[in-house]
Protein backbone atom coordinates (compact mmCIF):
# COMPACT_ATOMS: atom_id res chain seq x y z
CA UNK A 1 0.00 0.00 0.00
CA UNK A 2 1.59 3.02 -1.02
CA UNK A 3 -1.67 5.74 -0.27
CA UNK A 4 -3.45 5.82 2.94
CA UNK A 5 -6.81 7.45 3.37
CA UNK A 6 -7.87 8.80 7.04
CA UNK A 7 -10.57 9.89 8.23
CA UNK A 8 -13.46 9.40 11.13
CA UNK A 9 -15.38 11.61 13.26
CA UNK A 10 -15.61 14.97 13.77
CA UNK A 11 -14.66 16.65 16.71
CA UNK A 12 -18.64 17.72 17.60
CA UNK A 13 -19.50 13.86 16.69
CA UNK A 14 -17.32 13.11 19.82
CA UNK A 15 -17.93 15.99 21.86
CA UNK A 16 -14.66 17.54 21.73
CA UNK A 17 -15.27 20.76 21.57
CA UNK A 18 -11.08 21.86 22.71
CA UNK A 19 -8.04 20.82 21.40
CA UNK A 20 -7.10 20.19 25.25
CA UNK A 21 -9.51 17.47 25.17
CA UNK A 22 -7.90 14.95 27.21
CA UNK A 23 -9.03 11.89 24.89
CA UNK A 24 -7.31 13.66 21.72
CA UNK A 25 -3.97 12.24 22.39
CA UNK A 26 -5.33 8.36 22.98
CA UNK A 27 -6.95 9.07 19.32
CA UNK A 28 -3.96 10.35 17.87
CA UNK A 29 -1.47 6.91 19.86
CA UNK A 30 -4.45 4.84 18.15
CA UNK A 31 -3.94 6.16 14.40
CA UNK A 32 0.18 5.87 14.97
CA UNK A 33 -0.36 2.60 15.94
CA UNK A 34 -2.29 1.39 12.89
CA UNK A 35 0.11 3.89 10.49
CA UNK A 36 3.58 2.48 11.79
CA UNK A 37 3.45 -0.82 10.26
CA UNK A 38 1.91 0.76 7.24
CA UNK A 39 4.71 2.72 6.93
CA UNK A 40 7.32 -0.04 7.79
CA UNK A 41 5.81 -1.95 4.91
CA UNK A 42 6.03 1.35 1.97
CA UNK A 43 3.32 3.52 2.90
CA UNK A 44 4.53 6.86 1.31
CA UNK A 45 1.27 9.17 1.80
CA UNK A 46 -1.61 9.84 4.27
CA UNK A 47 -4.52 11.60 2.63
CA UNK A 48 -7.52 13.08 4.86
CA UNK A 49 -10.13 15.53 3.90
CA UNK A 50 -9.59 17.78 6.53
CA UNK A 51 -12.01 18.13 8.45
CA UNK A 52 -11.87 19.36 12.09
CA UNK A 53 -10.85 16.09 14.01
CA UNK A 54 -9.87 12.81 13.23
CA UNK A 55 -8.70 14.14 9.75
CA UNK A 56 -6.36 16.90 11.51
CA UNK A 57 -5.23 14.98 14.54
CA UNK A 58 -3.93 12.15 12.16
CA UNK A 59 -2.12 15.14 9.91
CA UNK A 60 -0.79 15.85 13.33
CA UNK A 61 0.34 12.17 14.18
CA UNK A 62 1.97 11.75 10.48
CA UNK A 63 3.59 14.90 11.02
CA UNK A 64 5.25 13.73 14.27
CA UNK A 65 6.18 10.20 12.37
CA UNK A 66 7.94 12.05 9.57
CA UNK A 67 10.98 13.01 12.02
CA UNK A 68 11.61 8.70 12.37
CA UNK A 69 10.48 8.27 8.60
CA UNK A 70 11.14 11.02 6.54
CA UNK A 71 9.23 9.98 3.75
CA UNK A 72 6.20 9.84 4.50
CA UNK A 73 4.40 12.56 3.73
CA UNK A 74 0.57 14.27 3.92
CA UNK A 75 -2.05 15.57 2.40
CA UNK A 76 -5.24 17.77 2.26
CA UNK A 77 -7.74 17.35 -0.44
CA UNK A 78 -10.57 19.78 0.25
CA UNK A 79 -14.23 19.31 -0.84
CA UNK A 80 -14.64 22.85 -1.70
CA UNK A 81 -12.58 26.66 -1.50
CA UNK A 82 -12.47 28.22 1.81
CA UNK A 83 -14.15 24.87 3.78
CA UNK A 84 -13.06 26.75 7.19
CA UNK A 85 -14.92 30.26 6.36
CA UNK A 86 -17.28 29.51 8.88
CA UNK A 87 -15.12 27.85 11.61
CA UNK A 88 -14.63 30.15 15.13
CA UNK A 89 -11.05 31.34 15.24
CA UNK A 90 -9.24 29.34 17.18
CA UNK A 91 -10.43 26.52 14.40
CA UNK A 92 -8.87 28.72 11.62
CA UNK A 93 -5.83 29.09 13.48
CA UNK A 94 -5.38 25.31 14.05
CA UNK A 95 -6.55 24.64 10.31
CA UNK A 96 -3.85 26.92 9.18
CA UNK A 97 -1.18 25.64 11.04
CA UNK A 98 -2.08 22.07 10.42
CA UNK A 99 -1.82 23.01 6.24
CA UNK A 100 1.33 24.55 6.67
CA UNK A 101 2.73 21.57 8.14
CA UNK A 102 1.44 18.89 5.34
CA UNK A 103 3.34 18.32 2.01
CA UNK A 104 0.50 19.51 -0.16
CA UNK A 105 -3.10 20.96 -0.18
CA UNK A 106 -5.77 20.72 -2.90
CA UNK A 107 -9.39 21.47 -3.05
CA UNK A 108 -11.48 19.59 -5.65
CA UNK A 109 -14.02 22.39 -6.51
CA UNK A 110 -12.61 26.12 -6.46
CA UNK A 111 -15.68 27.53 -5.51
CA UNK A 112 -17.43 27.97 -2.15
CA UNK A 113 -19.86 25.27 -0.82
CA UNK A 114 -22.30 24.69 -3.36
CA UNK A 115 -23.90 21.34 -3.07
CA UNK A 116 -23.43 18.11 -1.82
CA UNK A 117 -21.59 17.11 -5.28
CA UNK A 118 -18.83 18.62 -4.22
CA UNK A 119 -18.41 16.05 -1.21
CA UNK A 120 -19.30 13.53 -3.00
CA UNK A 121 -16.35 14.38 -5.84
CA UNK A 122 -13.95 14.64 -3.44
CA UNK A 123 -14.91 11.30 -2.16
CA UNK A 124 -14.49 9.49 -5.71
CA UNK A 125 -11.30 11.02 -5.60
CA UNK A 126 -9.87 10.17 -2.27
CA UNK A 127 -11.24 7.11 -3.43
CA UNK A 128 -9.42 6.74 -6.85
CA UNK A 129 -6.45 8.14 -5.54
CA UNK A 130 -5.80 5.68 -2.56
CA UNK A 131 -5.29 1.93 -1.80
CA UNK A 132 -7.05 1.79 0.98
CA UNK A 133 -9.04 3.58 4.21
CA UNK A 134 -8.07 3.79 8.22
CA UNK A 135 -11.41 4.83 9.52
CA UNK A 136 -12.19 6.51 12.86
CA UNK A 137 -15.60 4.70 13.31
CA UNK A 138 -17.78 3.07 15.68
CA UNK A 139 -21.19 1.83 14.55
CA UNK A 140 -22.06 0.67 17.98
CA UNK A 141 -21.57 4.10 19.24
CA UNK A 142 -24.03 5.91 17.02
CA UNK A 143 -24.17 6.57 13.69
CA UNK A 144 -22.38 9.31 12.25
CA UNK A 145 -20.34 11.05 9.34
CA UNK A 146 -17.81 8.48 8.81
CA UNK A 147 -20.77 5.63 7.81
CA UNK A 148 -20.43 7.09 4.16
CA UNK A 149 -16.87 6.25 3.75
CA UNK A 150 -17.30 3.11 5.42
CA UNK A 151 -19.74 2.00 2.97
CA UNK A 152 -17.50 2.77 -0.17
CA UNK A 153 -14.17 1.56 1.41
CA UNK A 154 -16.73 -1.83 1.75
CA UNK A 155 -17.78 -1.57 -1.89
CA UNK A 156 -14.44 -1.02 -3.02
CA UNK A 157 -13.17 -3.66 -1.56
CA UNK A 158 -15.48 -6.15 -2.75
CA UNK A 159 -14.71 -5.13 -6.37
CA UNK A 160 -10.89 -4.22 -5.97
CA UNK A 161 -9.48 -5.63 -3.44
CA UNK A 162 -9.33 -2.34 -1.40
CA UNK A 163 -7.91 -2.01 2.06
CA UNK A 164 -9.99 -1.13 4.91
CA UNK A 165 -8.36 -0.70 8.68
CA UNK A 166 -10.80 0.30 11.30
CA UNK A 167 -10.28 1.78 14.85
CA UNK A 168 -13.16 1.85 17.22
CA UNK A 169 -14.17 3.28 20.39
CA UNK A 170 -13.19 -0.21 22.27
CA UNK A 171 -9.48 0.37 20.39
CA UNK A 172 -9.06 3.80 21.92
CA UNK A 173 -10.57 2.94 25.63
CA UNK A 174 -7.45 0.08 25.77
CA UNK A 175 -5.02 2.53 24.70
CA UNK A 176 -6.41 4.96 27.65
CA UNK A 177 -6.87 1.64 30.15
CA UNK A 178 -3.36 0.32 29.18
CA UNK A 179 -1.93 3.99 29.75
CA UNK A 180 -3.64 4.99 32.95
CA UNK A 181 -2.75 1.20 34.45
CA UNK A 182 0.83 2.52 33.90
CA UNK A 183 0.77 5.33 35.76
CA UNK A 184 -1.27 3.86 38.19
CA UNK A 185 2.48 1.60 38.66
Amino acid sequence: MKNLLVSGYRAHELNIFSQKHEGIPYIKKAIAGRLIPLVEEGLEWVITPGQYGVDLWACEVVTALKQQYPHLKCSIMMAYQNMEEKWKEDKKEYFQQICAEVDYVGVVSRQPYQGIWQLKARDELLFRKTDGLLLVYDEDAGEGSPRFMKELALKKQQAEGYQYISISSEDIQSIADEERLFMDL
